[in-house]
Formats: C-alpha cells, structure tokens, sequence
C-alpha cells in the first residue's frame, strides 16, 4: 500500500519524505509526533465523510476531526455523515487510519489551519508510515476545497 502512495505522490509531482513508525506510547497523535520530531499541530488526520452521498476526504489536524456543518457548508451540501469503515475502504483502496490525503482519486476537503505549516504529516496507506509533504502543493494537485472545517 505504501508504495502505491509514494509513487502516486511522485505521479503528482509532489514532495515527500517517508517514515515508518515503531510502536510507541501515548496517543497516534503524540506518538507519530514524537516518532518524526515535529509539533503534534502538524500531523494530519484524513478521514472519509459522505456528502449528499458521495465520499470525500477530509484532512484536518489530527485531534481535531471535522465538523460535518463546516463540510457540508464549504461543499454546498445538503447531507454530511461519517463513512462507515467498509465505505472508506471501498472508497479509497486504504484502511481507516491509514488513507491519505491523496490517490484515491476522491474530492478532498482541506482544513485551512493546515496551510500555516511549511509542511505536515499523514498516513500513507497504512497505520504505521507517514509522509511529510507541503499542504499548499497538496492543495494544488489535488483541487482541494480548503476551508474552515475542524472546530477551533
């Protein structure tokens, strides 16, 4: 799995640096973190909602999942609901915990607090392997809608 990301991430043009977890205490958060020595603010958290019954992906801030009004109001939709963990496989090829916020070839919804980061860290297909990459460039190759959508 995690190579596909790395050589879609490549297809994009996209810039990534790789890197495998050991277990580690304390929370996903904290523990991915602390694993690639960064602020617990930029690891990224994607996670696939349905609105008016498409899947989208979602990438906030990690510990602060979205809020399904914000989503709905920046896509201009009526319905917004969680993805069960069998529609965000289906949807995406990847395991919840391990979807990334790019090659599934689904809209993706960007929490703007993201952009404040040189760079920031999500799953690459897996629960144990991060990349490191820019949000704006991800921004621009996947024609994110970046908006408002965790709570602050």
């Amino acid at each position: 799995m995690r190579a596909k990301v790395i050589d879609t991430a490549r297809d994009l043009g996209l810039d990534v640096n790789v890197h495998r977890l050991d277990a580690s205490g304390g929370t996903a958060v904290e523990g991915a973190a602390a694993a690639v020595g960064c602020a617990a603010e930029r690891v990224a958290s994607c996670a696939v909602l349905v609105a008016d019954g498409e899947p989208v992906v979602c990438v906030t801030p990690a510990g602060a999942p979205a809020d399904r009004d914000l989503v709905a109001d920046a896509l201009d939709v009526a319905e917004v609901r969680p993805a069960s963990a069998a529609e965000t496989r289906s949807a995406t090829g990847f395991p919840v915990g391990g979807v990334p916020p790019f090659g599934h070839g689904l809209a993706v919804v960007l929490d703007s607090a993201l952009l404040a980061h040189a760079t920031v860290w999500a799953a690459a297909g897996d629960g144990s392997t991060l990349v490191e990459l820019e949000p704006r460039s991800l921004a621009g190759c996947t024609e994110a809608t970046v908006a408002s959508i965790a709570p602050r």
